[in-house]
């Protein structure tokens, strides 16, 4: 059994959250991989926003150099604005669509995650599924699969409502990336991960979080994560539903929140790797 961790892009990336207008880490990627390493995990998440900066000072290949250097074998790529849209973000989209897909190609990512509308405008479900499949069907041409990540504040709010259009768009490269946060916010019924196929998960991310939700959804999963095990949520039952429907890992972790974006870098990681082992392990016995 795989208890291999992936650090996903919020992680490591020190004082930087998805509220702000500049989404870029202030950390350089050189630190970031060599203490998410330092701390164990062997999977990496890198933000579109903080591509051009690495491409700049590293170039591609020298960031796959550096992964590889230091024991990291599972790349998460994240965030393509708006790639549903074929209106004013197209231009947009499509530039960092292009840049992401050629990076996933020559860093050998193993898959690139996409989230829904946050602000939860009226959609069509037969236009989305269709754009979803397009962008599977690109992921899968460089070697990657297509994670889509629901959110209970979004247009696609569930486990039950990201598998339907997962399903609908049809392209085998597409599945969901399980946040237990979104999981346990949304009130989906731990059993119900048991019977998720399991040639549609992509991802799994394990965190925690306090039983009341303060302020809306999204400012609580943006400040107020807590650390595995530091919560409320049933993880020992989670963990033992996705090992039921057959995951087997990267297990990411994804910590967000004013407490880990205060610590020095390594002390974050090092409790967020430590903190999900103790988890897996828990769930183990």
């Amino acid at each position: 059994m795989s208890e291999d961790l992936l650090a996903t892009c919020w992680s490591s990336a020190g004082n930087a959250a998805s509220d702000r207008d500049d989404l870029r880490s202030p950390v350089p990627l050189r630190g970031r991989i060599e203490a998410a390493s330092a701390a164990g995990f062997r999977g990496f998440g890198l933000l579109s926003a903080d591509l051009p900066a690495a491409k700049h000072e590293y170039g591609l290949k020298g960031i796959r150099s550096m992964l590889e250097d230091n024991g990291i074998v599972d790349l998460e790529l994240e965030g393509i604005p708006y790639w549903w849209d074929d209106g004013l973000h197209r231009e947009e989209s499509d530039r960092v669509r292009h840049d992401l897909l050629n990076a996933a190609e020559v860093l050998d990512a193993r898959q690139i995650k996409v989230t829904p509308d946050g602000d939860d405008n009226p959609w069509d479900p037969g236009r989305w599924a269709a754009k979803l499949a397009e962008l599977a069907a690109q992921a899968h041409g460089v070697g990657a699969r297509l994670g889509l990540e629901f959110f209970p504040w979004s247009n696609i709010k569930n486990l039950h409502e990201g598998l339907r259009l997962v399903e609908d768009a049809g392209h085998p490269a597409a599945g969901v990336v399980l946040d237990v946060w979104h999981i346990q916010r949304a009130h989906t019924p731990v059993a119900e991960l048991a019977a998720v196929p399991l040639h549609r998960i992509v991802g799994v991310e394990l965190d925690d979080a306090d039983p009341q939700v303060v302020g809306t959804l999204f400012q609580d999963t943006v400040h107020r994560r807590r650390y595995c095990g530091e919560g409320s949520f049933d993880l020992t039952g989670m963990i033992m539903a996705l090992r039921t429907a057959g995951w087997t890992g990267p297990w990411g972790v994804e910590i967000l929140s004013e407490e880990h974006r205060s610590l020095p870098i390594q002390e974050a990681l090092n409790r967020a790797a430590d903190s999900a082992r103790s988890a897996l392990k828990k769930a183990s016995e």
